[in-house]
């Protein structure tokens, strides 16, 4: 049987990389005959003057062809006499990272071009730290358009050696650098006369011979549970991937979180009884009896793998919104999704000069490490140690979309430590989770009228979507604990309403003193003669107004500070 290579082409934009694997399709003979002659047709149509445009092959899209750039991922599938090859042809656009990062997750090997023109681009950077990111282990530097530079020696050994001092700082098991010229054809498929000065193969050779495969087989066994099978009630097995080991029927497998035991009863692949099974075979398995498992569950004859609500890991941020601490998404890490948040934003990197950048946000296509905190404890490890258990997505919530994908580096609490989490967890924190700056609003003056507006105020800020508490009434000690009270709702991210009937200013002032910045006092008066004790931030008299619209005023004054990172000085100006 063929070993399989799964590989990607990526680089800056017009660096030729799908003119490299055309190319290497035609040339190598790899097409059908009806793909050779639409090719031939299409180019006469094309940006060529007539010659065979290859990059036609794998862009696709109307768009594409008429930009002469790749926007989405195209994937291609051939075979040689020496190996099977799954290509990922992805796009050079800053705009399109999202789309390279697809590609780079399923791929074994990445070919990254650049122009030999321009050199080592920031793009480049880009692309080889995201390669590193999803746990490529093998790389391929093509120095494409050499026929533009003469084939100059010099240009192409100074490009090398500024690529390989930028890998130097990763783990790649390999890395080969190769002279090309997509669009003439020098060294895709064979070694080209243009450049005896390279004593490599081409690139074609090389990618039929170069060793990618780790052996998986040799570590524990793990299979995530994709799918609970149970067509009727005389079978019920688990499906799913094995990524890592050798399973046999009579092994006895362990299933978490519940750590219960059984043993494997019967081993499908398709619908092929099999003895045993390896890694990377879809399967299905049953056991010998009835075990707690569903969607998201781990079969494992290792106990060493770990149960966590907390770990770090390095993201590439994808979505248009800016990522800020308390966000909260949907996390899928291997087959389980669940509710987390970001819990603080540790640095971004520079791709550049790959340093580290202290930030309280991330933009689109940056890289950064982040602290998470998930809804629940889950099976997972490092990405280094176990890719499908250690890699992951943050799905947003509203729409759905994949705003990031993430490498867990360190897994930072178990789950049976969770009682420590709140002192990690700062105000800022709940507040950015809420969408809301806290505040306590301190009602004081005519009781009855005041309640009533406590109330309304709530009304209007719920149905604006904010989250608030409403408290009730005390003084004296009371007052004290009412404000504390009031201090840890603020604490949680939350608005506090607080209706109190003391009159005394000083108690408004030990309160003021409590809670501290985020108090702010409105003062309701019966009618315009009351006096007025302490410094309220505003006062509201009832005597000309309904209660509806001294509502609206307060939610007026108060709203640009909720919503934005104004202080309570900026808004007793509204």
């Amino acid at each position: 049987m063929k070993s399989l290579l799964k590989f990607i082409t990526c680089g800056s934009v017009d660096d030729g990389k799908s003119t490299l694997i055309g190319h290497m399709l035609y040339e190598a003979k790899l097409l059908f005959a009806d793909q050779e002659r639409a090719l031939e047709l299409d180019s006469r149509l094309g940006s060529r003057g007539g010659k065979i445009d290859y990059s036609l092959l794998l862009d696709g899209l109307l768009a594409e062809r008429e930009q002469g750039i790749t926007i989405d991922v195209a994937y291609r599938y051939f075979t040689t006499d020496h190996r099977s090859f799954i290509v990922a042809d992805t796009p050079g656009h800053e705009e399109y990272t999202r789309n390279m990062a697809v590609g780079a997750s399923f791929a074994d090997l990445a070919i990254i071009l650049v122009d030999a023109k321009k050199g080592v681009i920031t793009q480049t950077k880009r692309h080889t730290r995201i390669c590193a990111l999803m746990g490529i282990k093998h790389l391929v530097l093509a120095v494409n358009k050499m026929d533009l530079v003469g084939f100059d020696p010099k240009i192409f050994d100074a490009i090398k050696q500024e690529f390989l001092q930028l890998t130097a700082e990763f783990n790649f098991e390999s890395i080969q650098v190769i002279p090309v010229s997509a669009t003439e054809g020098d060294n895709i498929t064979k070694k080209s006369p243009n450049t005896p000065w390279y004593e490599g193969l081409a690139l074609l050779p090389y990618l039929e011979n170069v060793d990618v495969h780790q052996n998986d087989n040799a570590k524990q066994f793990m299979m995530p549970i994709q799918r609970v099978c149970r067509p009727d009630h005389t079978f019920r097995g688990f499906q799913g991937q094995i990524e890592a080991g050798r399973i046999a029927v009579g092994d006895e497998l362990t299933t978490l979180p519940s750590h219960e035991k059984a043993k494997v009863k019967r081993i499908l692949v398709g619908d092929q009884d099999r003895d045993y099974a390896y890694a990377g075979q879809p399967v299905t398995i049953q056991l010998d009896r009835e075990v707690d498992v569903s969607r998201g569950c781990v079969f494992t004859k290792d106990s060493q793998l770990q149960e966590a609500d907390r770990f770090s890991a390095t993201i590439l941020w994808m979505d248009d919104s800016v990522l800020t601490p308390g966000k909260n998404y949907l996390v899928k890490v291997g087959t389980k999704i669940l509710p987390g948040t970001v819990t603080a934003i540790t640095h971004k990197i520079d791709v550049n000069t790959g340093k580290t950048v202290t930030t309280n946000h991330i933009v689109k296509n940056e890289l950064a490490k982040c602290e998470f905190s998930l809804s629940d404890a889950i099976v997972i490890d490092s990405f280094e140690q176990n890719k499908s258990i250690g890699g992951f997505i943050l799905i947003d919530r509203v729409t759905n979309m994949t705003s990031a994908c993430g490498v867990i580096e360190q897994i930072l609490q178990s789950s049976d430590n969770a009682l420590q989490l709140d002192t990690e967890i700062t105000r800022e924190v709940r507040a950015q989770q809420k969408g809301q700056n806290p505040l306590t609003l301190w009602f004081t003056g005519s009781v009855s009228e005041q309640s009533a507006l406590a109330k309304e105020v709530e009304k209007r800020l719920v149905s604006t979507g904010h989250h608030t508490m409403l408290l009730g009434n005390g003084h004296g000690e009371s007052l004290q604990r009412l404000a504390e009270i009031a201090k840890l709702m603020n604490d949680a991210g939350l608005i506090a309403l607080v209706s109190n009937d003391s009159l005394n200013g000083n108690d408004q002032e030990t309160a003021r003193e409590i809670i501290g910045k985020e108090y702010f006092e409105v003062y309701v008066a019966g009618n315009s003669s009351n006096d007025i004790p302490g410094n309220p931030e505003i006062v509201i008299d009832l005597s000309k107004l309904s209660t509806e619209e001294a509502a609206n005023n307060v939610v007026k004054r108060i709203i640009k500070y909720l919503i934005n990172e104004s202080s309570v000085g900026q808004f007793l100006n509204f």
